[in-house]
């Protein structure tokens, strides 16, 4: 009679060891693998919608202007006349337009001259 309780606690132990690791597998299921899933559906949003005459970037670091547009490939102009095929998926994101330059910052002379007068 005394093993068969011992038996049955060794049954609950065994559940009780699985607990952590479904634990860290939600775990890893909401830090990594989900927001990864996200990103990946966002991107190919993004490649959908690609049209002539948006300004991207490449995963090389090429930025560049479609010209053309193929069921998998885009023309893409990275200089005058200088067209290059990429593959759609190669596309990194749009490229943002250029910004605007900083104020100019006032020199420490013309502020001293201000006080002096």
């Amino acid at each position: 009679m005394g093993q068969g309780g011992g038996a049955a606690g060794q049954g609950a132990g065994g559940f009780g060891g699985l607990i952590p690791i479904i634990l860290m597998f939600v775990i890893f299921y909401f830090l990594l693998i989900r927001p990864q899933q996200k990103r990946n559906k966002e991107h190919q949003q993004m490649i959908g919608s690609l049209k002539k005459g948006d300004r991207i970037i490449t995963n090389g670091g090429i930025y560049g202007r479609i010209t053309g547009l193929d069921e998998s490939t885009l023309t893409v102009e990275i200089a005058d006349r200088v067209r290059v095929k990429v593959v759609r998926a190669n596309v990194a994101g749009l490229a943002q337009a250029a910004a605007a330059p900083p104020a100019p910052k006032k020199d420490k002379k013309d502020k001293r001259d201000a006080d002096k007068s």
